[in-house]
């Protein structure tokens, strides 16, 4: 069972992260920001292996080259990727111009 499934065991990102949000990355892309407010969570989830670049272009169901950048950032206790859109941001037919309602299917993904 994938650490994606929602049935898997483990404690929920939702229940680890402090923030989780995606927003415009400039008009062709999203990113995606997930924080901690302690640095324990942030080392499991890190240390886990279970948040990659080919984990959330699969989470997305986006081909692994939509997945610009993964980054760990220490210093804030973030991990931070972004995805190139599939259409211009404000153009026909977005549905999200400002990139903010993509975060909540990392909620549910699973820490072991």
């Amino acid at each position: 069972m994938s650490n994606l499934d929602t049935a898997a065991a483990g404690t929920r990102l939702y229940d680890l992260a402090s923030t989780i949000r995606s927003k415009n990355a400039g008009v062709d892309h999203i990113t995606f920001d997930i924080m901690f407010r302690n640095r324990a969570n942030f080392e499991r989830v890190r240390d886990s292996g279970v948040l990659n670049a080919a984990a959330m272009a699969a989470l997305y169901r986006l081909p692994p080259e939509r997945v610009t950048d993964f980054v760990v950032f220490e210093p804030a206790n973030a991990i931070k990727f972004t995805i190139r859109r599939a259409r211009p941001s404000g153009s026909v037919p977005d549905t999200d111009v400002f990139g903010c309602q993509h975060y909540p299917p990392l909620y549910d993904i699973r820490i072991p």
